[in-house]
């Protein structure tokens, strides 16, 4: 029977699906909490990671060694990369890369980790598949963009910042977290995918930041997912 691990850096990107879980218990691993219980018919486990790489890579081993997970989503806001996107247009993960990975002095390409032998790590193509299946039946006023996710442990703020990211790897957005869930769950043989909701387009310090009403979108995505992935 599957089990769905799913990751938010922050409280606002996992507040929807935690209040539409049942039979919820906490479970408390040192400073984090883990809600395990069901949406709908579908076992999850929900946690917030806090923000960052560390974070995030921390909970995702967790969720897979000691709730034993069967699947991953990393859920939340992110920054637009690419020209086709709105504010609050989802994006599903095709690949996610590590933007500020630079070993090229060891000989290595830009973004890839020593090591592994990869510069990007590939996202579950049954779980994108249900996911866009999963648009299609929920209705959503936004549209829905496959493609690379790009993190960092940067925040990105400025027009030069976002160029030079978009020269390096051409992500669709990017944020803080995806690419640590995702070198994990490689490692580890999970699928997993990546949902983001856009926020922000990621290039100036005066935008508003719609945070919660994203988050809210990429939630309801995720809510719709697990019904597909419920068996």
């Amino acid at each position: 029977m599957n089990k769905i691990g799913i990751i938010g850096a922050m409280q606002v990107e996992i507040n929807h699906l935690h209040t539409i879980m049942k039979d919820c218990k906490e479970i408390k691993i040192g400073n984090l909490v883990f809600y395990e219980g069901k949406i709908g018919k579908t076992n999850i486990v929900l946690v917030k990671s806090g923000v960052g790489k560390v974070n995030a890579a921390m909970v995702t081993t967790i969720l897979i060694i000691t709730f034993k997970v069967t699947h991953l989503i990393n859920t939340g806001v992110a920054g637009g990369m690419s020209k086709d996107l709105s504010i609050f247009d989802i994006v599903v993960s095709t690949d996610v890369i590590h933007h500020d990975m630079n070993a090229v002095g060891f000989g290595y390409k830009i973004c890839e980790v020593p090591g592994l032998d990869t510069i990007s790590f590939p996202a579950d193509k049954k779980m994108i598949e249900l996911a866009k299946e999963a648009y299609k039946e929920g209705s959503f006023d936004k549209k829905i963009k496959e493609g690379r996710v790009a993190s960092g442990d940067v925040f990105v703020s400025t027009a030069e910042a976002k160029a030079k990211i978009v020269d390096i790897c051409n992500p669709v957005c990017c944020e803080m977290e995806g690419a640590a869930v995702a070198q994990v769950a490689y490692l580890n043989k999970v699928p997993f995918i990546i949902i983001r909701a856009i926020s922000d387009m990621a290039e100036n310090t005066d935008e508003v930041y719609e945070e919660e009403k994203a988050a809210k979108y990429s939630g309801f995505l995720v809510e719709h997912l697990l019904k597909k992935l419920g068996n």
